[in-house]
């Protein structure tokens, strides 16, 4: 089928959840997605953060090829290979002490809700004085489910399906001040994103994070910090957090996990762990043989590759090219990431949604987030000159941008 084709298709057939730029994907390599008449793009978005190792990546490709020739799905009634080596290579890495798998970002984080819902029950069955609120961030963004949705800040998220989930507390970005004045014994849950994702690449401040985590520590609630977006080594470290020098309680995995199969991960701590016992959480597909042996695939080849690394020296790079950008144009009023986590934020909403138009134009893939923000969550492979092509091309596009609204002020002007 052709694009128009599928075009009037979906438009008959699915409900009608995304505005869809309109082009026809059918393949890809390296960092490029290729469209249907053979045109290659330069993926800065990585199917939103998902394609850390770029397109028909040989290390996923070989190993969907062998593991599907053994075994897809089992059930988690069973035993399979995979689990137990992913989570240990999990475990080695995050400081954590236990996995649980599931399909997606937003059930991962679903479960490690869950988790603190049920630690602070056994915690109060201790004799201690624990509650069951949890304490979100302003611009927080942890998914679509009824939970996720409810600890997510933005109103356009949870709105038109009120009434979310109770007892859940929004605490105003990076304020110290706001989260002491909010936590309480009635908090079983501080819920953080190390650097905001869809609230537009902003990180936490030091002081905030590490009050968090003192705070929390006081009274026996829990600190979970989603890395959905921000984890697997999209930032130089395994964690965000680790830049911090933070030790969470719980921790959320998914996106690149599985090199773009589907697969979430709930981490937590042993002490945290021994609340859950079997029946009280599951899944029918997430943590399956397939999933699990892309994901071992994939952490496997970030660190031969010293992909790690690479993140941090790629992402530098790209963020002082985007400064010195910001430099020769005013409209660019910030700069802020780690490593392959990037942001440039804009001083119109209205330019933001034209420069992501027109770098498609361009065949250079971007989003735009929090309505002024430009995000970039290229694969972990970007060289230095595909960064030069995108500030090549952003320049092209201020400049025009710049150029046009001269002209207009002084049409305005003469008139």
């Amino acid at each position: 089928m052709k694009l128009d084709e599928i075009r009037a298709a979906e438009s008959r057939l699915l409900l009608s959840t995304y505005e869809r730029s309109p082009v026809l994907f059918v393949r890809g390599e390296g960092v490029y997605i290729i469209d249907e008449s053979g045109d290659r793009y330069l993926d800065l978005l990585s199917g939103i953060g998902v394609n850390a190792l770029g397109y028909n990546h040989p290390a996923v490709v070989d190993t969907i090829a062998r593991q599907s020739r053994a075994l897809i799905h089992s059930s988690n009634l069973y035993y399979h290979e995979g689990q137990a080596e992913l989570a240990l290579r999990l475990t080695e890495r995050t400081g954590l002490d236990r996995a649980f798998f599931a399909n997606t970002g937003t059930e991962a984080w679903e479960g490690a809700l869950k988790l603190a819902r049920a630690y602070a029950g056994l915690k109060r069955n201790e004799g201690a004085n624990v509650g069951t609120k949890f304490l979100a961030l302003e611009q927080s963004f942890h998914g679509r489910t009824f939970g996720s949705m409810s600890t997510t800040f933005k109103a356009k998220y949870r709105e038109p399906f009120g009434p979310v989930v109770p007892g859940v507390e929004f605490v105003r970005f990076n304020d110290v001040a706001d989260l002491r004045a909010k936590f309480s014994s009635e908090v079983c849950a501080i819920l953080v994103e190390s650097i905001q994702g869809e609230g537009g690449i902003r990180p936490l401040t030091q002081e905030f994070f590490s009050e968090a985590r003192a705070l929390a520590s006081s009274t026996g609630a829990l600190l979970i910090v989603d890395e959905i977006q921000s984890g697997m080594g999209r930032t130089g470290k395994w964690c965000a957090y680790q830049h911090f020098g933070i030790e969470p309680d719980v921790t959320t995995f998914a996106k690149p996990l599985a090199g773009g199969l589907p697969l979430g991960a709930v981490m937590c701590t042993e002490e945290v762990a021994r609340v859950m016992h079997a029946g009280m959480h599951g899944t029918t597909f997430g943590g399956g043989p397939l999933a699990c042996a892309v994901g071992i695939a994939v952490i496997d080849t970030i660190e031969k590759n010293g992909l790690l690394a690479h993140a941090t020296e790629i992402g530098d790079y790209f963020m002082q090219r985007l400064r010195s950008l910001a430099a020769a144009h005013e409209t660019i009023v910030d700069v802020r990431g780690k490593g392959l986590m990037i942001a440039a934020e804009l001083d119109s909403a209205e330019l933001a949604k034209l420069t992501v138009a027109e770098m498609l134009k361009r065949h250079i893939l971007i989003n735009c987030t929090s309505e002024t923000v430009l995000r970039f969550l290229p694969p972990y492979i970007l060289e230095r000159a595909h960064v030069d092509t995108a500030i090549a091309a952003l320049d092209e596009i201020f400049t025009v941008h710049a150029a046009e609204h001269n002209a207009s002020a002084g049409g305005h002007l003469h008139g």
